[in-house]
C-alpha cells in the first residue's frame, strides 16, 4: 500500500470536524470514510519539535528539541536554531529509504538542510531562502523553478498589522506547494508521501481575532470574519485535487501537529522572576530589553525564562552553569516553589488563571535534557503567551514581543486515517498521540515497527 500524508500545520480538531466541517467537503468525505480522533500534542506543543516526534516516535527529550531554538548547552544567553542536523532519530521515510520504497517528502520540520532519501526531500519554513540548497537532490531546484517560478517555503512576516498583502502572500505560497505536489504526484515514482502546509499556521496566528467570538479583539462583522474558513475551504479543495490523482491502493493521514486557539495575552515571566527576587540585575534597564542584553548579576540569579507558546525557565545550578547559584540538594524545592508561584499570577482583573507546570526531570526522565528548559510553564492552560523581554511596568502585557499575535497553541491537533482496507470506521476510542505517527505509517508501509520507538500503532 501507499501512503499519502497531508499536515495541516496548527489545524484545530474542534473547529475543523465541528465548526466548519460542512464547508470541507474532501475532509468529511475523508473522515466518514476513515477512523478519525483529536490527537494529543506533545510537550511542549510547538512545530518544532511536534512534526519530529510525528515522524520519529521519539518524544522532545528523545530529540533534544524543545522549541524552534534551544538554548546551546548551559549558555546563559546562546541559543541556536534547530535544524534537520539536530534530528538524530531515524524518521518514517528513512526505514521506508532503507526498504526500498520511494519516498516524497514537502516542508515538513525540521528539514533543513534536507537529508537524503531515496526519492525527493523539499526544505521546511527553516531553510533561510530558496537561493540555498534546499531540495535533495540539488537539481531539483531546477524543476521546482520551472513549474512553479519562485517556490516559497514560507511567508516573509506574518506578524505584522499589514493583513490584505500577508493574507495574498499567504495563498500565493499555498498554491505553489500544492501545485508542485500534484506535479510531483503525477511525475515521479512514490510510495510515500508527505506534505506538510504551514500556511494554516500562519493564516491563524495572523487572523483568529476577526474569527472568534471568545477574543477580547473579535468585533463582529469585521471584514476579515470569513478569512480563516475561506482559506481551509480553498485547501480542502487542493485536498480534492491531490485526491483525485492517487490510487484505491492508497492510505491517506490527515493530521495537525497540535491545536489552536485564542491568546488572552502575555505573561512576563521575567519581570516576576526580577519582582520576587529570583533573577538579580546590577541596574535597570531603560525601555524593553533581552535577558541577553542586560546587566545580569548572574552570580546571584537563581532563575531567568525564555518566552514564547510557553514559558521556559532555567535554574542556575552550581556545577551545571557557570555562576550557578542552587545547590542541587535544593534544586527540587526550587522548582516546587517557582511552580507554586507561576500557579498563583492571576489575569490582569485578578482572576485565577489555570496554569501548568511541568518538570522536565520528570517529564522525560531519560531524556537528553542538555540546555532543555527545567520548568516548562502553560500560562492560562496555554491562552497566556509569554514573553522573554525585561523593563514591563507589570507583569500582564497584551503585545506579543515578536509583532502582532491573536493565537496560541492548543495540545490537540486532528488525525484521519482513510483506505480501502479498514475493517471499521468512525472515531478512535482510545486516545492516540503523536508518537503513534510513525508506528501507524510504517506498519501501513507493510514494514515493521522498530522496538525502540514510543508510540503504538493505531489500528
Amino acid at each position: 500500500m501507499k501512503v499519502l500524508v497531508l499536515g495541516l500545520d496548527c489545524a484545530p480538531p474542534d473547529w475543523v470536524f465541528e465548526k466548519w466541517i460542512d464547508d470541507l467537503p474532501n475532509i468529511k468525505r475523508l473522515r466518514d470514510n476513515g477512523i478519525w480522533a483529536p490527537i494529543r500534542s506533545c510537550d511542549p506543543p510547538i512545530t518544532v519539535p511536534a512534526w519530529a516526534v510525528f515522524a520519529t516516535s521519539k518524544d522532545p527529550g528523545k530529540l533534544g528539541i524543545f522549541g524552534f531554538r534551544n538554548r546551546k548547552g548551559y549558555s546563559y544567553t546562546e541559543q541556536r536554531t534547530v535544524s534537520s542536523a539536530l534530528v538524530t532519530e531515524p524518521a518514517v521515510w528513512d526505514y521506508a529509504s532503507r526498504a526500498g520504497k520511494r519516498c516524497i517528502i514537502i516542508g515538513v520540520p525540521p528539514n533543513y538542510p534536507p537529508k537524503p532519501v531515496n526519492g525527493l526531500s523539499i526544505g521546511c519554513f527553516l531553510t533561510p531562502d530558496t537561493d540555498s540548497d534546499y531540495t535533495y537532490p540539488k537539481e531539483l531546484k531546477r524543476e521546482i523553478k520551472a513549474v512553479v517560478g519562485d517556490y516559497k517555503v514560507d511567508v516573509e512576516e506574518f506578524r505584522t498589522d499589514d493583513k490584505d498583502p500577508l493574507l495574498a502572500e499567504i495563498y500565493d505560497m499555498t498554491e505553489k506547494r500544492w501545485t508542485l505536489a500534484k506535479h510531483l504526484l503525477q511525475t515521479k515514482p512514490w510510495d510515500f508521501f508527505f506534505l506538510m502546509e504551514i500556511g494554516t499556521d500562519r493564516i491563524h496566528h495572523a487572523f483568529w481575532k476577526y474569527l472568534d467570538p471568545q477574543h477580547r479583539q473579535y468585533v463582529a462583522g469585521n471584514p476579515y470574519e470569513r478569512v480563516i474558513l475561506d482559506y481551509y475551504v480553498y485547501l480542502d479543495r487542493r485536498i480534492g485535487e491531490v485526491l483525485s490523482l492517487i490510487g484505491e491502493d492508497t492510505a491517506v493521514v490527515v493530521v495537525s501537529d497540535h491545536g489552536c486557539k485564542r491568546m488572552d495575552g502575555c505573561i512576563n515571566v521575567n519581570d516576576w522572576l526580577i519582582q520576587n527576587g529570583y533573577f538579580k540585575l546590577r541596574e535597570k534597564p531603560r525601555g524593553l530589553v533581552r535577558p541577553r542584553d542586560a546587566q545580569v548579576d548572574w552570580a546571584r540569579t537563581i532563575a531567568w525564562g525564555a518566552g514564547g507558546y510557553y514559558a521556559r525557565v532555567w535554574l542556575n545550578v552550581k556545577g551545571r552553569e557557570e555562576q550557578g547559584v542552587v545547590d542541587p540538594r535544593d534544586y527540587d524545592r526550587v522548582c516546587d516553589e517557582l511552580a507554586a508561584g507561576f500557579q498563583r499570577i492571576p489575569d490582569e482583573v485578578g482572576n485565577p488563571l489555570d496554569t501548568k507546570v511541568l518538570k522536565t526531570r520528570e517529564l522525560y526522565p531519560d531524556g537528553n535534557l542538555v540546555g532543555a528548559p527545567d520548568l516548562i510553564v502553560y500560562f492560562g492552560d496555554l491562552r497566556w503567551r509569554c514573553t522573554e523581554d525585561i523593563g514591563h511596568e507589570g507583569v500582564h502585557s497584551f503585545e506579543a514581543e515578536v509583532g502582532p499575535d491573536d493565537a496560541v497553541h492548543d495540545y490537540y491537533g486532528l488525525f484521519i486515517l482513510s483506505h480501502p482496507h479498514l475493517q471499521r470506521t468512525g472515531r478512535i476510542e482510545r486516545p492516540i498521540s503523536l508518537l503513534d505517527g510513525a508506528p501507524t505509517l510504517l506498519r501501513l508501509l507493510g514494514l515493521d515497527v522498530p522496538r525502540d520507538m514510543q508510540g503504538q500503532v493505531i489500528e
